[in-house]
């Protein structure tokens, strides 16, 4: 950070929280279906038992034609082992495999059979791919936070994530490191590394979330729970007569598929109080 001051100390208070799940949705784009694969050709072209394979938020769904002849669904992982299986009741359309997010990304197979015969095999490929949208810290923009009141606020952020994947992931940690006011590391408030401490709030429950799952073609938007751009005098950075800028990083740790960091340049103005200059922030 360049800067004509700096004070910078270390907190080792660790506040826990009771977790919970989140799993609700800010926006949908649409399910991950086999009718639109990146190559441009159909899996399901060729073969009149299967009519859609499709990834509905965490369940893979499987709909069957209607003269299908199959009487089994076997969906195998990518590593050639059977994930799980499902007979068809008579007259059923429709089966489903529950993914969670602890299943292991890659291309899947969906095998109907009738006895022991092979009646069709579909190719469908599952795997998360969850981008950084947005960022903004509340004080700036209060409108996109939750209907909370403006002190609150004001010292949290929003992060706006997309899943442009085929497959469900769970956002576990959302970490704030760098030239931040109050860090997430052992500059602030030192939950990066304890497990089980996610640092997102859930708004709905008024608590800290175990992790939010975001579908495949969803978005989502996370709040910071730790207040990572509230002043603490002694603690991450505070304000100083003279401008400051630095940078700091945005981090997602997640379940399924890779963990996703984005910098930003932040930029403090003069001030003679340590908690009373404007923020300024812009993607790198």
């Amino acid at each position: 950070m360049t800067t004509q001051k700096s004070h910078i100390s270390r907190r080792t208070v660790f506040r826990t929280v009771a977790g919970t799940a989140l799993s609700g949705l800010a926006g949908c784009l649409g399910d991950s279906d086999s009718r639109t694969p990146d190559d441009g050709t159909d899996p399901l072209d060729g073969q009149d038992q299967i009519e859609r394979v499709a990834v509905e938020g965490t369940t893979l769904v499987v709909e069957l034609s209607a003269g299908a002849e199959v009487d089994q669904i076997n969906l195998i992982k990518p590593n050639g082992e059977l994930f799980r299986q499902r007979e068809v009741a008579t007259g059923a359309r429709q089966v489903s495999f529950e993914l969670r997010t602890s299943y292991a990304p890659g291309e899947y197979r969906v095998v109907g059979l009738k006895g022991e015969e092979t009646m069709v095999e579909i190719s469908h490929p599952i795997q998360p791919d969850l981008r950084i949208v947005e960022m903004g810290i509340g004080r700036n923009q209060p409108e996109q936070m939750w209907d909370g009141s403006s002190r609150a606020i004001a010292k949290e952020a929003f992060v706006s994530v997309e899943n442009r994947g085929s497959g469900p992931d769970a956002v576990t940690k959302l970490l704030f490191t760098g030239d931040v006011p109050y860090p997430s590391d052992e500059e602030g408030t030192n939950y990066a590394d304890h497990a089980g401490v996610s640092g997102i709030y859930d708004p709905n429950a008024d608590v800290e979330a175990e992790k939010v799952i975001v579908g495949p073609k969803e978005q989502f938007t996370l709040y910071s729970y730790r207040s990572p751009f509230t002043f603490i005098r002694g603690e991450g950075t505070s304000c100083t007569a003279e401008e400051q800028t630095g940078e700091f990083d945005l981090s997602l740790e997640t379940r399924v598929g890779s963990n996703i960091s984005t910098t930003y340049t932040i930029h403090y103005s003069g001030s003679d109080e340590y908690d009373n200059c404007k923020i300024t922030i812009s993607e790198v």
